[in-house]
């Protein structure tokens, strides 16, 4: 998630220096104490253990459930691929930091029940909460486009929107309707809902930051809308020109006016994690302006980490306080990857429960108060680890890849998907020999 309306330059913002920075989004900043985790010292210190039927810590620990927030649960059996791939491991596996493998450690006398039996359960154990089925929305379109700085031709983005549709992608976030001063990237909307009014397959929701864009969306077709609140008080004031409270009132007016049209509306939450102006933001403000969202009569509500300093550690407290309020199947994630953590982030909100990711083909976006921030999470990536998972989507992402080649091809630089670079490096030297 980036700038709606006017994306303010960083020498307009208060200057962060790196050691501030790192200081700021620390994971004392970020991230609760271990206790508060409920997961225990062994998910995050890594310790040896002997397989001679010993373990230096009582792996009854391990036999509870791990995550006890998990509402949705997934049934696996043995004859399972992720199970199958458990046993071919044998006796040198992995979970968590915890490592089981033949050699003796001397300084540890291990007591326990690191065995066969015991690490066949613990990749099933650990994967059942995720669901079986992830609804990807994509948001490459607008959220990836908007702050491009030379201007997209509306018939490259009629035509984005066309190749990932036919990807298997049911949501695509078209384009916004805000103000072409501030955003002359999506000045085209009505041309761009024009061009893909007639497509079937797909939702394509669009951004309306008030009532005002909410009557030129409905106007020009649109079928779904979506709003954006933030839970930093100062970035809700740089980004849209008013307060927390102040964007929920509008929001209520938008969503009043779209429930007499039968329209659904989306809520999007910004700097869930963290602000570029207040550093780490707390949870229970993220729950509030989730639950307002809610309350106000969004269907689902998009968590977004909009400058990308999120790890799991962050996330977990994050969704526990915004589940205890809003329903986790009504909830959805939006990580950005200016460190790289997107994709655990996205797996442990999948083990939470939560079912809805947002993504931006070719890792396309950014956020303009955060220097150096790099794009959305790669849909790719996301639909690879997903299909590694075992986890269905509907995409394929062959077609996606397509229409991520597409897109980057017309911008002129390489796909930010880690994916989409690696299996084409594949079939390029496949194609030489």
């Amino acid at each position: 998630m980036s700038s709606l309306e006017e994306p303010l330059g960083l020498d307009k913002l208060p200057s962060m220096s790196t050691i501030d920075m790192i200081q700021r989004f620390s994971s004392g900043a970020c991230r609760p104490r271990v206790d508060d985790m409920g997961m225990g010292n062994c998910f995050i210190e890594g310790r040896s253990c002997s397989s001679s039927n010993s373990c230096t810590e009582d792996y009854q620990e391990y036999s509870k459930e791990a995550f006890p927030w998990r509402r949705h649960t997934r049934d696996m059996s043995q004859g399972d691929f992720l199970s199958r791939r458990s046993l071919s491991l044998g006796r040198n596996t992995k979970v968590f930091g915890k490592v089981c493998d033949t050699r003796h450690v001397p300084d540890h006398q291990y007591n326990s029940n690191c065995n066969g039996h015991g690490i066949r359960e613990m990749p099933n154990k650990y994967l059942k909460g995720i669901p079986k089925f992830v609804k990807i929305v994509e948001v490459g379109p607008r959220d990836g486009l908007q702050n491009e700085k030379n201007i997209v031709p509306t018939s490259v983005k009629v035509e984005l929107i066309h190749r990932l549709v036919s990807s298997g992608l049911s949501v695509v976030e078209a384009t916004s309707f805000v103000s072409p001063k501030w955003v002359p990237q999506l000045a085209d909307a009505k041309d761009v809902m024009r061009g893909v009014c007639n497509l079937e397959g797909a939702r394509l929701p669009v951004l309306t930051p008030n009532l005002k864009g909410f009557e030129a969306a409905v106007a020009a077709g649109a079928k779904e809308i979506a709003v954006f609140a933030s839970a930093s008080e100062s970035f809700s004031k740089s980004n849209i020109n008013c307060t927390i409270e102040e964007s929920l009132a509008r929001y209520r007016a938008v969503t009043r006016a779209a429930k007499k049209l039968s329209i659904p509306v989306r809520g999007y939450v910004s700097c869930v994690v963290g602000c570029p102006v207040e550093g780490a933001i707390p949870p229970s403000r993220v729950a509030y302006v989730a639950k307002e969202l809610h309350d106000m009569g969004c269907f689902e509500i998009s968590l977004g980490d909009t400058i990308g300093v999120a790890t799991p550690g962050a996330v977990v407290p994050m969704l526990e306080a915004v589940m205890a309020v809003v329903p986790g199947e009504k909830l959805a994630v939006h990580f950005h990857d200016t460190y790289g953590q997107s994709l655990p982030n996205i797996l442990i909100s999948l083990q939470m429960g939560i079912s809805t990711v947002d993504s931006s083909v070719a890792g396309l976006g950014g956020c303009p108060y955060a220097k150096g921030a790099s794009g959305n999470v790669a849909t790719e990536d996301v639909v690879y680890m997903l299909n590694g998972l075992g986890v269905n989507t509907n995409v394929d992402l062959a077609k996606l890849m397509l229409a991520g080649d597409f897109i980057s091809k017309h911008l002129g630089r390489p796909s930010g998907s880690k994916t989409a670079i690696a299996l084409n490096r594949m079939t390029d030297d496949a194609s030489k020999i």
